[in-house]
């Protein structure tokens, strides 16, 4: 009897295009049954669904550690004072330079502000090598200076800034830093694959400064800070109603504006208690090592005990888009071990920790066709496994599971700082930012499910939005604000 053929083709997210013929013949090998897997699916559901009442409790959770974070230095979810005083006021004018040491590129801007929530912005971006992200600190600055030095000298020959200007400089660096004063920052500890040697622990303002020195670069250094408080400052400069900032991608976390007077680990600095200043609450820290607040399963405990650093960073690892991808295949590796999938095929390339890609799932939560196209493509393009239908339905439900898990528990964080900021009433705007936000189907709409599920009706106060540049605009209007704040000499020496 002749088989059955059909055939098809999916671009995958690499740009290639699969093209491939399904016969009734792959239809011949050992595969799971549809009840059967209906039933771990069920098991599954248990694990990774959290319930309303669930999401009140780690909220509440959340709020003490908030609290304790701003009452004392030390804490495991560090609540750093950032010395950047209030709300910017949107008429904040002139012309400013950022510089951003991100994980894969250096990024120097020259950022007009034309008051009014209004700026115009331009860049040019410098790829950092493996080499550089491993050799003497000192260098690497030496590498920001010169790039930075080129930027000026372009900059000031197209005649958008004249050749005796001297611009006021933020300088963002989103790594755990301990900050006395705004232009001051110690490195506590290198992430994101650095490993710059002769850094933590020192001062990398200084370090900056000496190689911007070097290389007679025509600017100023006036603040240092991080991705997430630039985030928060240069959304509310054009939406006002902004009053937290997070970021959701292959890292988590949350910045927001606090009472000098609920921060009781900086009142011997003499500061008006009335004065307000943002918090960087480096959140993924959240239930790190004692693990008693947030629904952990056995694959979230292999991951973190896997991890290069096992028992911190408890809720980035349950939230952020390094981690899902991982989830997922770890459910796929134990359905493998217990002969439910994939019997009779050769499975080792997807048995390769961390190889099972995040963008992965939202290819296959978004996957529009009623045979699963885009699932059989992945399967036989990265992993060379052929797949049935009650499988691909398996994996879509299974990817639903954890991304919708990963968006509730967004939201809990979001809503301890609402809730402990009273928030709830008059409603507010959430500045959000990262891959998960942006590329993840669905993803904001089950962080405002969640809200809703958390606080009732009055959750729907409560808005996220696609947030502004922080690195880049945030960075140069917390400079614009500083440089006015020190000319009228308030706090001066912070």
């Amino acid at each position: 009897m002749a088989s059955r053929r059909g055939s098809s083709s999916v671009t995958l997210p690499t740009g290639h295009t699969l093209a491939y013929t399904r016969t009734s013949d792959a239809e011949d090998l050992p595969h799971a049954t549809k009840k059967r897997m209906a039933d771990h699916l069920r098991r599954l559901e248990t694990m990774f669904t959290i319930t309303p009442q669930r999401m009140r409790i780690i909220v509440e959770a959340f709020k003490e550690n908030l609290e304790t974070g701003l009452a004392k230095d030390g804490h495991i979810v560090p609540m750093i004072p950032t010395y950047v005083f209030g709300w910017p006021t949107g008429e904040e004018t002139g012309d400013y330079l950022a510089v951003d040491l991100g994980g894969t590129n250096l990024r120097v801007c020259l950022v007009k502000l034309n008051g009014n929530g209004k700026f115009e912005i331009t860049q040019a971006k410098y790829r950092l090598t493996e080499e550089q992200k491993q050799e003497d600190g000192q260098k690497l600055f030496d590498f920001c200076g010169q790039c930075l030095k080129a930027f000026t000298d372009s900059i000031v020959e197209s005649g958008e800034i004249t050749k005796d200007a001297v611009l006021p400089l933020g300088f963002t660096f989103s790594y755990p830093c301990s900050q006395k004063r705004i232009d001051h920052g110690t490195l506590i500890r290198w992430t994101k694959g650095f490993g710059a040697p002769n850094t933590e622990g020192r001062d990398v303002v200084e370090m900056f400064r000496q190689s911007m020195t070097k290389h007679e670069v025509p600017a100023e250094l006036v603040a240092l800070t991080c991705d997430t408080t630039g985030t928060l400052i240069a959304s509310h400069y054009v939406n006002p109603k902004t009053k937290i900032a997070c970021i959701f991608g292959t890292g988590c976390n949350a910045a927001y504006m606090e009472r000098v007077k609920d921060i009781p680990k900086i009142s011997h600095l003499g500061i008006d208690p009335e004065a307000e200043m943002a918090i960087n609450c480096e959140w993924g820290a959240f239930d790190s090592f004692e693990h008693e607040h947030l629904p952990r399963t056995k694959y979230d405990k292999t991951i973190d005990e896997s991890s290069n650093k096992p028992g911190e960073q408890a809720f980035e690892k349950l939230i952020s888009g390094r981690y899902l991808g991982e989830i997922l295949r770890l459910v796929i590796c134990e359905l493998i071990d217990e002969g439910v999938i994939f019997l009779g095929q050769n499975t080792y390339k997807i048995e390769i920790p961390y190889s099972f890609d995040t963008a992965f799932l939202s290819l296959m939560e978004s996957d529009p066709t009623d045979e699963l196209l885009m699932i059989i493509g992945i399967f036989s393009h990265f992993f060379a496994l052929e797949t049935t239908l009650a499988e691909r339905q398996f994996f879509r439900a299974l990817a639903r599971l954890v991304g919708r898990r990963a968006a509730r528990l967004s939201a809990c964080g979001i809503a301890a700082i609402a809730s402990k900021m009273g928030y709830l009433e008059e409603g507010c705007s959430v500045g959000a930012d990262g891959s998960l936000y942006n590329k993840y189907p669905g993803f904001a709409d089950r962080i405002h499910e969640g809200l809703v599920d958390i606080f009732g009706e009055k959750g729907r106060n409560i808005v996220t939005h696609h947030a502004e540049d922080g690195s880049g605009i945030g960075s140069a209007i917390v400079a614009a604000m500083t440089k006015l704040r020190k000319d009228k000499g308030l706090h001066a020496d912070l």
